[in-house]
């Protein structure tokens, strides 16, 4: 079951879509997100750019931002957003639109920008490095905006009880980071400061940030 975890909108029971092609963020983690994000929502302009059922997107808005751009190329996924962004009473701040997330990019590069950006690609897509690039090239970004990106760290481990030594497992995360989130590219690494990064079994929710 997913809900709206506090806000407006707290406790709604949101729809969700059948079969596989879409994974909803789970609910312990989703709200690792907001509490991450918890002081800087309110008002805030939000991007959510494979929506999937909406919940991030519709949870911002539950929370206090003025208004959620929702992006899905499902025309299954829009139809649960619409109903959903409804059952919430949120669907006057919002503009769901079917589309391709590049093509979207691509229309509203220079005409506005978004001060919070969700981005939670199926897994294996490895999307978010080229979702990254692309909000970048296009002017997409408020000045220090957030952009939260959910990908998949590759194991199931629970952290080691050992101890580590701090400089070694910083080594570790930024390596992992590099890996996982910019796939691999150093300059596009270079053009975000990695605000936070955490793992939830095999999620790992890093948020990066632009320059003020």
């Amino acid at each position: 079951m997913m809900r709206i975890i506090t806000g407006s909108a707290r406790g709604t029971r949101l729809a969700t879509l059948e079969g596989e092609a879409t994974r909803p963020t789970a609910e312990r983690v989703k709200e690792a997100v907001f509490s991450m994000l918890q002081f800087e929502i309110e008002g805030r302009a939000v991007l959510d750019l494979f929506a999937g059922s909406g919940q991030l997107g519709l949870e911002a808005l539950s929370r206090g931002a003025a208004h959620a751009t929702l992006i899905d190329a499902s025309r299954e996924a829009v139809d649960v957003i619409l109903a959903n962004a409804k059952k919430t009473h949120l669907f006057e701040k919002c503009r769901v639109s079917c589309a391709d997330w590049a093509a979207y990019l691509r229309g509203t590069a220079g005409k506005k920008t978004f001060d919070i950006v969700f981005l939670d690609p199926p897994y294996a897509s490895g999307l978010v490095p080229q979702a990254l690039g692309r909000l970048a090239d296009g002017g997409l970004l408020a000045p220090g905006a957030a952009v939260v990106c959910e990908t998949d760290n590759g194991t199931d481990a629970r952290p080691s009880r050992r101890q580590v030594d701090p400089a070694e497992e910083a080594a570790r995360e930024a390596a992992a980071v590099l890996a996982d989130v910019f796939g691999g590219d150093e300059t596009l690494r270079d053009r975000f400061a990695v605000a936070r990064t955490v793992s939830y079994g095999r999620t790992r929710v890093t948020i990066l940030r632009t320059e003020v």
